[in-house]
């Protein structure tokens, strides 16, 4: 007797099933549980260490601290470049649009090294702030992002907000800053927050700056911390695990305003 479609898609999902913890329960039988609890979950030394937390919670607030200086230099960037791509003004789209296309086709690691090493060599004598130095790095490659992003949200305001606004007498600056940009917003939150994690990310890349121990990030910290301990990658992992502290919570923050932004198109 035949099988009925729904049939066939129950019995293969079923047969994956299988497979999957088949896979599962081989790889779990063929691993060495005390090796890997040895170099990735040996927590002892945070215990051991009275130093361990306390500068954990150190790099934790300054990864924080970078990826809100970048951001902020990011959004206002990108605002500035958004509005002069969809400039009538030939010159400003044409900049717009270069600066977007260099920055957005860069590593962030050049613009770090460029920032860290080539400005000092470029101009002797100049030597900028480290945190002026992260806040320019970040936030200049996030700005040709996040120009990008609104400006597909201020494309997606509908025109009728604008003539709206213009025929109660505002002038096309003052009705773009106070009603389209502001529903513009609300649109792009959730890409907006997606450029936060990356932030939080490349933050990683700080490293470069020769940071002393006060200014070290979650990633400087984790590698320096391997030099000082024996418990294997462990100091890694709890980097790892305080990186998900703060891009998960932002992930599902994303994940809650794509959703209130699908009602309000409804």
């Amino acid at each position: 007797m035949a099988l009925t479609a729904a049939k066939r898609a129950r019995l293969s999902r079923n047969i994956q099933y299988l497979i999957l913890v088949a896979v599962v329960v081989l790889v779990a039988s063929l691993a060495n549980w005390g090796q890997i609890g040895h170099a990735f979950f040996n927590f002892g030394f945070v215990v051991e260490d009275s130093t361990f937390l306390p500068r954990l919670v150190q790099a934790f607030g300054n990864t924080l601290l970078y990826t809100a200086l970048g951001f902020i230099l990011g959004l206002a960037g990108g605002v500035f470049l958004a509005l002069l791509k969809l400039s009538s003004v030939a010159p400003y789209r044409w900049i717009s649009t270069l600066y977007i296309e260099v920055f957005r086709g860069l590593p962030a690691l050049l613009v770090f090294i460029a920032f860290g090493y080539g400005i000092p060599t470029a101009f002797p004598g100049l030597r900028l702030d480290t945190y002026v130095t992260v806040m320019l790095a970040l936030g200049l490659v996030s700005a040709a992002y996040i120009a990008e992003t609104i400006r597909a949200g201020l494309q997606a305001v509908p025109a009728g907000q604008m003539e709206a606004a213009r025929s109660l007498g505002m002038s096309h600056s003052r009705a773009m800053v106070t009603i389209v940009i502001p529903q513009a917003l609300r649109i792009v939150l959730p890409p907006l927050t997606n450029e936060v994690i990356l932030l939080t990310k490349d933050s990683s890349l700080i490293y470069l700056l020769g940071l002393t121990a006060s200014q070290y990030e979650l990633s400087k910290f984790g590698r320096e911390a391997l030099n000082g301990t024996d418990a294997g990658l462990t100091p890694l992992v709890v980097a790892g695990v305080c990186y998900l502290i703060i891009t998960v919570p932002l992930s599902l923050l994303s994940r809650r305003f794509e959703t209130k932004t699908a009602r309000i198109k409804k």
